[in-house]
């Protein structure tokens, strides 16, 4: 284990992919959709990797067309109806995250959620989860810039009354530790998360990198 020196006061997570695994809800709710207009199912994981793109890429995954084609915007609004709908079916906590925040609780260690799921979503999501009393939540309504902009990070550390440079930033897409780095944050990258791939997560230059929750409480032990 790599040593961290000492624990950080924050840590700010992302949602769906890092703390939240709502792959299975998308995917579901995309297949209901597709069979809606008469298109058989995609596969789970074609589905997975596209879900930290949000809800345009999964209308372009599922109906194969262009943000510019006619049809784009009905079939977006259609399906994120259907996913507020059914948002927390199947939807859950990664393995090993509800102890992992009763730790960090216990360590006195400070942990929001920083997304660009909208908060409509967002809310609707935590409050099945009974998650409504996360300490911060900063989604893309709440400031001008979306990630990878360090704002919402920025934002979210205010908001807790720490300096951002007390925070670790926890992130399953590149654009995660783009916008930790630019806060000046300490950036850990969820190679468990919906990652394509393509993607080498290694050339993300995130300073630590883990495969599960566990990986995170060592890391704060260390």
């Amino acid at each position: 284990m790599i040593p961290t020196g000492s624990p950080p006061k924050g840590i700010l997570f992302d949602l769906d992919g890092t703390l939240i695994d709502t792959a299975p809800d998308f995917h579901r709710v995309l297949n209901s959709h597709r069979r809606r207009h008469g298109l058989d199912d995609l596969p789970y994981p074609l589905v997975r990797q596209a879900v930290s793109e949000g809800a345009r890429a999964l209308v372009k995954l599922g109906f194969d067309i262009t943000e510019e084609h006619p049809e784009f915007e009905p079939l977006r609004q259609e399906f994120l109806q259907l996913y507020l709908d059914n948002i927390c079916v199947d939807s859950c906590l990664f393995p090993g995250f509800s102890p992992l925040l009763d730790q960090l609780e216990k360590m006195g260690i400070a942990w929001g959620i920083v997304t660009n799921k909208p908060r409509l979503y967002s809310e609707a999501l935590l409050a099945a989860l009974g998650l409504s009393s996360v300490a911060v939540l900063v989604c893309p309504d709440d400031v001008a810039k979306t990630k990878p902009d360090p704002e919402p990070l920025l934002k979210a550390a205010s908001q807790l009354g720490l300096p951002a440079s007390s925070f670790w930033y926890i992130g399953d897409h590149y654009r995660d530790i783009l916008a930790g780095r630019n806060a000046g944050m300490k950036t850990v990258a969820a190679a468990y998360g919906y990652i394509p791939q393509n993607d080498a997560i290694e050339n993300w230059e995130a300073d630590y990198i883990i495969h599960q929750a566990q990986d995170l409480a060592s890391l704060l032990m260390a």
